[in-house]
């Protein structure tokens, strides 16, 4: 039986925009922690969101790489329900906050994915991204999803999503959860309500159609 397809947002950055993704019908959002990112957020800011969502929203804080210290202060301010590692960081590392987590696996070759997700057998799903010009993410970019081996994990697949070709990555690759933030944006950082509630519906019809 093919369970429902989850939809996690990328890059909230303000209150009415995570209140729109929710309205949209997205099961997860995600806040970027890394100040590199053009979709950081100031984890006093995301705090004050997460005080304002209706219940049984997952928030997902997203580190690349940080300190313990830098974890421990953001998850102070803004106390998400799920972390998100999505640099270079040891099963030992991700397991130390005590959380529930989700890796980013570096990819490469098939046996390098594979060995990644079975390094992090402990983290609640694995997740496959586009990288590109040392950019962790959100590069908008799709890679070969023919390439992506069996981890027998949970799997969430990110990298260049839009509304019009999440139904054939779905199909193609049957991953539990689906994870979008350029392809729902206007502009850099600005998502769009409309293409949120799109990238939800094809995403839905996806699921019918597979049954």
């Amino acid at each position: 039986m093919q369970l429902r397809t989850r939809v996690k947002i990328c890059g909230i950055t303000s209150l009415e925009i995570a209140i729109q993704a929710v309205s949209a019908g997205t099961d997860a959002l995600g806040f970027m922690f890394f100040p590199s990112s053009r979709r950081y957020i100031e984890p006093a800011l995301a705090g004050e969101i997460l005080a304002q969502l209706p219940p049984y929203v997952e928030t997902v804080g997203v580190f690349v790489d940080a300190s313990v210290s830098e974890v421990e202060a953001a998850l102070a301010l803004a106390p998400v329900s799920l972390l998100q590692f999505h640099g270079s960081e040891t099963p030992e590392y991700c397991r130390s906050f005590g959380r529930r987590y989700v890796k980013v696996l570096k990819g490469g070759s098939a046996a390098d994915v594979l060995a990644d997700a079975e390094a992090h057998a402990d983290a609640e799903a694995v997740m496959l991204d586009s990288v590109s010009n040392g950019q962790f993410g959100g590069t908008g970019e799709v890679f070969d999803w023919q390439t992506i081996p069996d981890t027998g994990r949970p799997l969430i697949l990110a990298g260049g999503l839009t509304p019009e070709n999440v139904a054939a990555a779905i199909m193609q690759v049957r991953p539990y959860a689906v994870d979008v933030s350029g392809g729902v944006e206007i502009k850099r950082g600005v998502k769009d309500a409309a293409l949120m509630r799109n990238f939800v519906i094809a995403v839905q019809k996806a699921d019918w159609s597979i049954g």
